[in-house]
């Protein structure tokens, strides 16, 4: 057979292939979009049709809420979940969902008041696996356990994997959420794993995509380097979570030693590449700001919640102390930061705040 010059005549479809499209290029894209699927399904241990490709965990959490919960249902959430979660909690009790906070004790759900609580009308729970303010390592088996098996359990793991293992047996959930950007420099992708026995209903119509759950053009490439990011973060997990932890010792240690008044926000269990400091008194937005100014880029709680006056719920959720959430400082790494780099923002710590206590705001 004669190889002959392909010429692409179907730019109304898209610029690069589209991977519904019949023809040879179209094929290629959709050949590369099922492979970082089933490499994304691996990971997770389910089927590869259990991933269901979104624009990034806002868009997974709120398909697995508001695709799920209808008119009379009950469900719970966490109180420090990611908006995504919050906001959609609200939009189902304005739909007419009956929907209340999950009871939180000494860092851990509390199972013996969950038990409690629920009712035959429960339909779902949705909690984050790891806190992405706090790093609070949630005890989402125990909620499955606690739940029974008629209750769906969703589960936001888009903190999980640079430390946690990220199999949806590991978490005990019904449906999981993950997000490229977590993992990787790429962002515009993320998954919802769901079985395919789990009703859920798309949260708009078009094409189909996505077993008609997602419906719009796919991105094979967003697709290849999401599960690729994905697969070496799993691959050196262990790696960077024994290196973190050493960090995060010593950076406990250092601004312990050197900073008064300060209090650190932690659970029972704890991912350890993310630190939230409370320094209560303090002006912590102008101590970003000052951070920055030295070189370090921190975080006063999640970036999609930057503008709240209100300060962290995750650190109130956590302590029940307002002032301890209105003065909240996150400090979270991966595995680019060098040991240098720990030691060089401790003596910033240290300058920023001490300007601050005296009077330094002007």
């Amino acid at each position: 057979m004669f190889w002959k010059r392909r010429t692409y005549f179907d730019y109304a479809s898209g610029v690069s292939a589209n991977p519904s499209s019949p023809h040879t290029e179209g094929r290629e894209a959709k050949k590369t979009l099922e492979k970082a699927r089933t490499m994304i399904a691996r990971l997770v241990e389910v089927q590869p049709d259990d991933v269901i490709f979104t624009s990034g965990a806002t868009e997974a959490n709120a398909l697995a809420i508001l695709g799920i919960l209808k008119k009379g249902d009950h469900a719970f959430y966490l109180p420090s979940a990611h908006a995504s979660v919050v906001e959609n909690m609200k939009l189902a009790s304005e739909r007419g969902t009956i929907v209340e906070t999950l009871p939180i004790k000494d860092g851990h759900v509390d199972c013996e008041e969950l038990k409690i609580r629920l009712r035959p009308q429960t339909r779902l729970v949705v909690m984050d696996a790891v806190c992405g303010e706090t790093g609070i390592v949630w005890n989402t088996r125990d909620v499955r356990q606690t739940i029974g098996a008629k209750v769906l359990l969703h589960v936001d793991a888009s903190q999980a994997p640079l430390t946690e293992k990220i199999t949806r047996a590991h978490f005990g959930a019904d449906m999981l959420t993950f997000d490229a950007a977590k993992v990787g420099t790429m962002r515009g992708i993320g998954a919802l794993v769901a079985h395919r026995t789990i009703s859920i209903l798309p949260l708009y119509a078009g094409g189909g995509q996505e077993r008609g759950l997602r419906s719009g053009s796919q991105t094979p490439e967003l697709a290849m380097h999401f599960a690729t990011a994905l697969c070496a973060t799993v691959r050196d997990r262990e790696t960077f979570r024994t290196a973190a932890k050493k960090w995060r010792g010593q950076l406990i240690a250092g601004i312990k030693k050197n900073i008064p008044n300060v209090y650190i926000n932690e659970g029972r269990a704890q991912v350890p590449h993310i630190l939230n400091l409370s320094l209560p008194g303090r002006d912590t937005d102008y101590l970003i700001a000052l951070l920055d100014e030295e070189g370090f880029a921190v975080s006063s709680r999640s970036a999609c919640e930057t503008d709240s006056e209100e300060g962290s719920r995750a650190v109130y959720a956590l302590s029940g102390d307002k002032e301890r959430a209105r003065a909240t400082l996150r400090v979270s790494w991966g595995p680019s930061v060098s040991p240098h780099d720990f030691n060089r923002f401790v003596s910033a710590l240290m300058r920023a705040v001490a300007f601050i206590d005296n009077d330094g705001q002007g």
